[in-house]
């Protein structure tokens, strides 16, 4: 149509008229020198090209359709401001349209430019498509709405095109019209479907920083402990992650899950108590948490996902700094393992953990292989990292052997809502490059079909994922783009045998980047962490109450979600560590003061505590003597082991046989051990005083004794002669009595019988007032307290 339009001597296209208009200046240009010299300099300036971005800023707030075709309407709002001192009179509002661009390199200079430009500029539409401001005062807006027919755009052909807007005015230091301000846009134009659609693949992650800490309750469901309850923002309506799943259910993307944000927000949806200054306060968030996990449930059944490992773990540093602490790389293949299970745990999808993603898809040797060690064959790089010489932009998976593939994202396409976009302008700005860019691509080779990734950050906000949103919506009518999943993009495309496959060196590893990453002594503390964890583990009857939670926690503390956070990762490590000594340090034993040892052989009782709310077993306690020739353990050595097993809150005294040889101090240590020999806790030192019993003092003792016996036995036979005679004297005394009363009476008729002790007729000595209670209770088995004198 805009041929014919041509052909018929109708107003030619705005693209035409720019041409016509730069071949014009061409030739008037020697004419218009020559003039210049006569006329004064405030008139020669109207000709010259603004340096810098002009006294009025011009916002482009929105731009629908983002996408037109001929049928449409364009319509742009946006707002004008004056930032000058000066007011603005006989402004002008213009939409200006460029000639249709043939690379992507020219999209980039045009987003680059600053302010207006005559030449390089095209000439504005004019007619009725215009907006005039008689005044604009200083440091006054106002908003603008520029509604033209895609039709009468006349564009020659499919393609990106130029879009500008444009206020052209006067001042009071400046009375002729000239441009003050302009803003620059692209509109993607692809009337028709192409027939050869760029495969697209947008990636699409759900990710956050570690929430929750190494404690947990002591209670059955071992309640999780959050650092902090940050996680259930992001969660509610209009956070981050919110909007994340809203937006994503109904865009054609793949998914990219951290495990452990869904563990995070799976133990949510249960009590769970979150850190509040030294104390513990109770969650209250499980309604959002059930809502998120819901909504992202139904958002992913049937589409692709994949599983990063646990805590998504910062390959970059493992690589440079961690690879050679030992353990490190083993954590991640655990990462790894862990990630299947809790994807298709929580969510019931079976995920793909087939992937590895560095950090801003920045890579070299070593990053390729640690990222491969844990089993993954594909690695997502980016193209301003894995570069490429080509004049087009190649198929994004390529081979690059020993059955790894790399999945090369676009820089340009995954950096393009990286800025703020909380103005609706930076948004739009950000939708409209990225559907250019796009559009460049298919046209780059229209003949031949390409499969192109998109990997934004890690975590977009809010303002980014309505963006990146609005642009895969100005995707879907498929013109020029058509979706495709990750898993396909890797087995299904067939590679560009062009396309690079030579990994960068390190030395091309960007300096900005490596300054972000953990250092080798964040890796040497994570492998304290698990060396202690291994001690503690072996002694614990219930080791899954503790050894998950710390794992998880040592997961992550390789984030890649602490760059740039070096004082946050390392409160976070220390936490975690700090934590685990003070449960270790529950099971302890329980100092002794010195112990007095008399006499040849004797117990010694050794104390050892356990605090925990489960039992332990495994361990020994061992004692040993530091002087054998003064007093030998266990029937004559220097040292003596005793197995250990002690139920949850309860303690067990621990008792050692000892010999004396000779008298005086002997310094004793005891320390407990796990099965394998390594120390567990910090020993115990105390000191036995031997003082043995002479038999020169043992008869002394034994006359005493016999001394007390005699003295004894003649006070008890002379207690037993006065009873005796006090008897004797009563009877008299009664039978004098009785002979008197017979006396007054007379003598009965008939004798009673004579009564008989029973307790005397069957042979039984009565029972001795005399005789002393018994008074041998059982020996206490508890451990003897400070100064104590130790029993043979």
């Amino acid at each position: 149509m805009a041929e014919a339009a041509a052909i018929q001597g109708t107003v030619p296209s705005p693209a035409r008229r720019w041409l016509r208009r730069t071949a014009s200046l061409a030739v008037a240009a020697p004419l218009l020198a020559g003039l210049l010299q006569g006329v004064p300099a405030s008139t020669a300036a109207a000709a010259e090209p603004s340096d810098g971005a002009g006294p009025v800023d011009v916002s482009v707030d929105t731009m629908a359709p983002s996408a037109p075709v001929e049928s449409d309407t364009l319509t742009i709002t946006g707002t004008v401001t004056n930032e000058s001192k000066q007011a603005v009179t006989d402004a002008t509002v213009d939409l200006r349209v460029g000639p249709r661009m043939t690379s992507r390199s020219e999209i980039d200079d045009v987003s680059g430019r600053g302010g207006y430009r005559d030449g390089r500029d095209p000439a504005p539409l004019g007619g009725s498509y215009t907006v005039k401001i008689p005044s604009l005062g200083a440091g006054l807006s106002r908003d603008f709405t520029l509604s033209v027919p895609v039709s009468k755009l006349e564009l020659d052909d499919a393609g990106v095109y130029q879009l500008g807007v444009s206020l052209t005015g006067r001042t009071g230091s400046r009375s002729y019209d000239r441009v003050l301000g302009i803003e620059r846009t692209f509109l993607p134009y692809q009337p028709e479907a192409a027939e050869k659609k760029t495969q697209l693949t947008y990636l699409w992650p759900l990710i956050s920083t570690a929430h929750v800490s190494a404690e947990t309750g002591a209670n059955v469901q071992q309640t999780p402990v959050f650092e902090n309850d940050e996680l259930a923002a992001e969660l509610a309506p209009g956070g981050r992650l919110h909007e994340m799943v809203a937006l994503g259910k109904d865009l054609p993307v793949t998914w990219v899950i951290d495990p452990d944000l869904l563990a995070s927000v799976n133990a949510m949806t249960e009590p769970y108590t979150v850190k509040s200054g030294t104390t513990e306060v109770p969650g209250r968030n499980q309604v959002v948490a059930e809502q998120w996990l819901n909504a992202l449930e139904k958002a992913v059944q049937g589409r692709k996902v994949v599983a990063l490992p646990f805590a998504d773990p910062d390959l970059a540093s493992l690589a440079h700094h961690g690879k050679e602490v030992p353990g490190s790389l083993s954590h991640l293949q655990q990462a790894t393992a862990l990630a299947s299970t809790t994807v298709e745990t929580i969510l019931h999808v079976k995920p793909s953990t087939d992937f590895s993603w560095p950090v801003d898809g920045a890579v070299d040797p070593s990053i390729m292989a640690v990222a491969t060690s844990a089993g993954a064959r594909n690695v997502i790089a980016r193209s301003d990292s894995f570069r490429d010489d080509l004049s087009y932009t190649p198929t994004s998976a390529r081979p690059i052997g020993g059955g790894t593939t790399a999945v090369v994202t676009d820089a340009t396409l995954s950096k393009t809502f990286q800025g703020d976009m909380i103005r609706a302008e930076d948004s739009t700005l950000a939708v409209q490059e990225f559907l250019a860019q796009s559009l460049a691509i298919t046209l780059e080779l229209p003949e031949d079909q390409r499969s192109v990734v998109v990997a934004p950050q890690r975590m977009p906000t809010t303002s980014q994922a309505q963006s990146m949103a609005a642009a895969l919506h100005g995707l879907s009518a498929q013109r020029w783009t058509e979706p495709l999943d990750l898993m396909a993009a890797v087995t299904t495309v067939k590679a560009d045998p062009d396309a690079s496959k030579r990994v960068p060196s390190s030395r091309a590893y960007p300096k900005k980047l490596r300054a972000q990453e953990l250092g080798t002594d964040a890796f040497d503390q994570m492998k304290t962490t698990r060396d202690e964890l291994d001690d503690f583990k072996v002694i614990l009857t219930a080791p899954d109450r503790v050894v998950p939670p710390f794992t998880n926690a040592i997961s992550r503390e390789m984030s890649a979600s602490w760059r740039g956070q070096a004082p946050s990762a390392a409160l976070y490590r220390n936490e975690v560590l700090t934590y685990l000594r003070s449960l270790t340090a529950e099971v302890q034993l329980i100092d002794k003061s010195d112990l007095l040892l008399s006499g040849r052989s004797a117990t010694i009782p050794v104390t050892v505590q356990n605090k925990l709310l489960q039992g332990v077993d495994g361990l020994v306690l061992r004692l040993v003597s530091g002087n054998k020739n003064r007093l030998k353990l266990n029937g004559g050595e220097a040292v003596s082991e005793l197995p250990v097993k002690i139920d949850g809150g309860h303690s067990q005294s621990v008792k050692f046989t000892a010999t004396a040889n000779a008298n005086g101090q002997v310094p004793m240590t005891a320390q407990l051990y796990t099965a394998d020999g390594t120390p567990y806790g910090k020993p115990m030192t105390f000191t036995v005083k031997v003082s043995e019993i002479t038999p020169t003092v043992m008869l002394v003792i034994a006359g005493g004794v016999l001394l007390l016996v005699l003295a004894g036995i003649r006070m008890y036979s002379q207690r037993k002669r006065a009873a005796a005679r006090n008897t004797e004297a009563e009877a008299e005394a009664e039978a004098e009595e009785e002979t008197e009363t017979e006396a007054e009476t007379g003598p009965e008729t008939e004798a009673e019988p004579e009564a008989v002790d029973e307790a005397s007729s069957d042979g039984a000595e009565p029972e001795q007032p005399s005789d002393p209670t018994p008074d041998t209770g059982p020996e206490s088995g508890d451990p003897s307290g400070p100064g104590e004198k130790v029993d043979r």
